[in-house]
């Protein structure tokens, strides 16, 4: 049984996360976060009747990340063929199997619908694999994780990202995830927020205002330095 990166493990458990979690997710503070509903906004990405489909809402969702689609590329999301091509690789992805469990790991593999999906769009002008990432988060929350810089510098590049995460959330008979589910429920954020979400708020916010702060890789256990570019959260 691969063991959970002592690595990942520290930054999940790290005395700030639980303060960090309800200042994220509070929605009355003095300036919300408004990635706080990123996968909640109309009923979330993946609901019944628009799970397979780019809406207006995803695109928003999108934005409440810090990026933005080329109006371009959204008008061809939301009426166009690439949105045509979205629906029928997606129609092939499921809801309802989270990353580190069982069936999870064919499902994000190179080649597959996600994978698939992932390249269609990171490669449209002026998109990239940040956005196409936040967009594929939106539309399968349980299974693809929001992915920016500070996960590419934690886990690699992004087309292994996917299958090194679920190796982690999968190691110990789920212990990370154990560990996620948790802080959500001590929280008291929504039920309905992903275990993925929950990490990633964790490690963006545990970051966000050390810009020279050194994170160890778990890719390959030397420091490296903090990201500086658009937030994941």
């Amino acid at each position: 049984m691969r063991p959970v990166s002592a690595a990942l493990m520290d930054l999940v458990v790290a005395g700030r996360a639980v303060a960090d979690l309800r200042a994220y997710f509070r929605e009355d503070g003095p300036l919300p976060y408004t990635g706080r509903r990123f996968e909640a906004l109309d009923g979330g990405g993946d609901r019944p009747g628009n799970r397979d489909v780019i809406t207006g809402s995803d695109l928003i969702a999108v934005q409440m990340l810090s990026v933005k689609f080329p109006a371009e590329v959204a008008i061809d999301l939301l009426d166009g063929d690439l949105g045509r091509q979205m629906t029928r690789l997606l129609a092939e992805i499921p809801t309802d199997i989270d990353l580190g469990t069982d069936g999870a790991e064919v499902l994000v593999g190179d080649g597959n619908h996600a994978d698939q999906a992932w390249h269609l769009v990171e490669k449209q002008r002026e998109v990239g694999y940040v956005i196409a990432g936040k967009l594929m988060a939106r539309k399968r929350p349980r299974l693809i994780p929001v992915y920016d810089r500070v996960l590419s510098c934690l886990f690699g590049a992004p087309r292994h990202m996917w299958i090194r995460l679920h190796h982690q959330l999968a190691a110990n008979n789920g212990e990370l995830r154990a560990v996620l589910a948790d802080l959500r429920t001590g929280t008291a954020i929504p039920a309905t927020v992903s275990l993925l979400r929950v990490l990633d708020v964790v490690l963006w916010m545990g970051h966000r205002e050390t810009p020279t702060q050194l994170l160890p890789s778990i890719r390959l256990g030397r420091p490296i330095k903090k990201w500086d570019g658009e937030p994941a959260a």
